[in-house]
């Protein structure tokens, strides 16, 4: 009867999961493996199947040598830098917010407001704040007595420096709000022992604060760094990659290689190698949690 009763809630169980599993392996898994086939030939999906023409490791040698990809590259590698940036101001938020504000879920619906607008909005809005002449910033800059203000998204040594800001920006509303939540379980006993101890607010912060949010930090770490890898939409809207190519990221590249130049093979390889990149990455901070990170 025993065994009878398990063999049932296992297989409710596997009922359960059964949907997400289906789609799991239609949208994930199974793309992923027909791009990884697909990475190894020269292909224009428009030609369908009887076009398909493999040519071994062409693709990935010419990506190693292809200098617009390294660009790309050296792009997300900088745009990682939004993500500790955006963690640390949304930290600061939250534990001011949590402490001593009125009005704090005004506070939290201003500041998440960014994150769930429109992109192409938020993008047309920040175009115009960054307008090398009638811009407000650098209206503001002139007012201060800087002359010669950057000119922003046309300048190939601003743009992308533009584009990590306003990732900032729309980034730091939800790293607060989950900071706000992993705040409020912190149990208040510790900070009363603390008082008690006579330990300053400075080192309840990094005794018990940061300790205590560090699995909020690990999880927002590495949605973060994969979120850098996969923007795409920002970049398409704002600067479609230029000027000159100096906020092109992989997987605008990636587009470009598949719709535009209808390279399918080649923007297959660079889907592979960025999908490497982040399993590794990801793996580096699985591995190094276990150190920092207090479960």
């Amino acid at each position: 009867m025993i065994r009878k009763q398990a063999f049932y809630e296992t297989v409710t169980g596997y009922l359960f999961v059964l949907p997400m599993l289906a789609l799991t392996m239609t949208l994930v898994v199974i793309p992923i493996v027909l791009s990884g086939v697909i990475s190894f030939s020269d292909w224009n999906f428009i030609a369908g199947i009887d076009g398909l023409k493999f040519v071994g490791w062409d693709n990935y040698m010419d990506l190693f040598r292809d200098e617009a990809f390294h660009r790309s590259l050296r792009n997300n590698l900088v745009l990682i830098a939004v993500v500790p940036v955006s963690m640390f101001l949304a930290m600061v938020l939250a534990a001011l917010i949590n402490t001593g504000t009125y009005f704090k879920s005004l506070f939290k619906v201003i500041y998440f407001m960014p994150f769930i607008s429109s992109i192409v909005a938020i993008a047309l809005l920040w175009r115009v704040l960054f307008h090398p002449n009638s811009g407000p910033i650098n209206g503001f800059l002139r007012s201060i007595g800087v002359e010669h203000p950057p000119m922003w998204l046309a300048d190939p040594n601003y743009a992308l420096l533009a584009v990590m800001i306003i990732m900032v920006w729309t980034s730091l509303g939800f790293n607060m709000i989950i900071y706000l939540a992993g705040l409020q379980g912190i149990p208040k006993d510790l900070y009363e022992a603390a008082d008690v101890d006579g330990a300053s607010p400075i080192r309840q912060f990094f005794r018990i604060t940061l300790p205590m949010l560090s699995p909020t930090t690990f999880f927002l770490l590495i949605t973060g760094v994969v979120g850098s890898f996969k923007v795409f939409d920002l970049i398409m809207v704002l600067t479609n990659g230029g000027p000159a190519g100096s906020t092109s990221v992989i997987v605008f590249y990636l587009y470009e290689a598949a719709f535009v130049n209808l390279n399918s093979g080649y923007a297959s390889a660079m889907g592979i190698v960025l999908w490497i990149l982040i399993l590794f990455i990801t793996l580096v901070q699985w591995i190094g949690q276990k150190k920092w990170v207090n479960y």
